[in-house]
């Protein structure tokens, strides 16, 4: 596969990859705790992405490092990934209390909105923002308007959309901290690390609400699977392959496309039927996520 193609057909798998888990996490809130459908897909991730980095060290032409620089390396991804994982397990949450709440669809596009609020964000560092950002947030905000407030601009807000827009901010946290620390670490090492952590911190709450509901767990397995092994994993490592040759802005318009199959698989799967006013709010708000990575003009040199 040449690099044209893999930075077109890697992200697209990714995107339809996650925007398809909703469905999953839907199906899965349906029969499981929030918490307990995350600290076991958590812990899937973590196994299936252990046994990727297994592989992926087998092959690798790499120069041996030293003892002391291979206990670098460990601190530094384990002080990442509890970071990350830490982040991970909260917006996850989050997310799938949200779910539950509202439709498939919907979260997915509300989900979407890091995108638009990771550069705002970067504000934070002292990074500039550009004029099509600005419009970007715009957009949202009006999407977000006609997706969560009723007809006649009744300022009620759906819980489950109060929660999966708290995820979108918690999510963008998560992506600043993952470009932080992937300039030193490898990033298939810190996603298994991350999916770990969160899947630990996840257990003992989830043990105290729901208790070891093995026979849910068993029911929801298949979700469990999809959202661990495939949304997880495979999700995460096309992102990767993808980042790695492709044009960064193609890459991200791409895997930004997971809100739309978000919508189309909850109204094929689900049945899920959005109102007018609502698919006016998604189609702001794909509009602000296409905005946001829209390149930058170059300006011309002067001439003398």
């Amino acid at each position: 596969m040449n690099r044209k193609t893999k930075q077109i057909v890697l992200p697209l798998l990714a995107a339809f990859i996650w925007g398809s888990a909703f469905v999953a996490q839907k199906g899965g809130a349906e029969v499981l705790g929030a918490l307990s459908f995350n600290w076991t897909r958590s812990l899937v991730a973590a196994l299936g992405l252990l046994v990727l980095v297994k592989v992926l060290d087998k092959r690798s032409a790499a120069p041996e490092k030293s003892d002391a620089e291979k206990k670098k390396d460990k601190r530094e991804l384990l002080r990442g990934g509890l970071v990350v994982g830490t982040i991970l397990a909260v917006g996850s949450t989050l997310q799938q209390y949200g779910v539950g709440m509202t439709t498939a669809g919907k979260a997915g596009f509300l989900t979407a909105l890091y995108i638009v609020l990771v550069p705002l964000f970067g504000l934070l560092f002292g990074k500039r923002v550009r004029a099509l950002v600005w419009c970007g947030v715009g957009v949202a905000v009006a999407g977000l308007y006609f997706l969560s407030f009723a007809a006649g601009g009744a300022p009620v807000f759906n819980s489950g959309d109060l929660l999966v827009i708290a995820c979108a901010f918690v999510f963008s946290s998560h992506i600043l901290a993952i470009d932080h620390y992937t300039k030193t670490i490898d990033g298939v090492k810190l996603s298994c690390v991350q999916f770990f952590v969160a899947g630990i911190e996840l257990l003992v709450p989830a043990l105290i609400v729901d208790g070891l509901p093995v026979r849910a767990i068993l029911d929801c397995l298949p979700f469990i699977l999809y959202t661990g092994v495939l949304s997880g994993g495979v999700g995460y490592t096309l992102q990767i392959l993808a980042q790695k040759d492709g044009d960064p802005a193609v890459v991200s318009l791409l895997l930004s496309l997971e809100s739309l199959f978000a919508a189309v698989s909850g109204a094929i799967v689900l049945h899920e039927r959005l109102s007018a006013r609502e698919y006016l709010g998604c189609a702001l708000m794909l509009c602000a996520v296409v905005l946001v990575q829209l390149p930058e003009k170059k300006k011309e040199p002067a001439k003398s």
